[in-house]
């Protein structure tokens, strides 16, 4: 083959491989922003997820607080009921009791 003609295929042949290289890192560039999108898609989904799941044991953990402080109310209401029924027993006694110190009191002053 003369020498023009494999110079020729030789600057062809650098051509093509110029081509490919072009070809081959534009592809990696697409391939990169492709895979860039995704990530950033991958951490919203994972950032949404974590915000339902926080809202969701917020919300499990505000109803527990709600039951509990219904059972604490219902407790003190339990007890007041309780104290008042054994004051109310008690009222006959205590005004027994209120009448005769007043009682010895008089008597002690005369």
């Amino acid at each position: 083959m003369p020498r023009p003609e494999v110079l020729e295929r030789v600057k062809e042949a650098e051509a093509d491989a110029e081509d490919i290289v072009a070809e081959a890192e534009a592809d990696r560039e697409e391939r990169l922003t492709a895979a860039r999108e995704r990530a950033d898609e991958i951490v919203s989904e994972a950032e949404q997820e974590a915000a339902e799941l926080e809202e969701d044991r917020l919300a499990a953990a505000r109803e527990e607080i709600e039951q509990e402080r219904e059972d604490v109310l219902d407790e003190g209401r339990d007890e007041r009921r309780r104290l008042v029924e054994e004051a109310e027993e008690r009222t006959e006694e205590a005004v027994e009791f209120a009448v005769t110190r007043f009682e010895e009191a008089v008597h002690a002053q005369t």
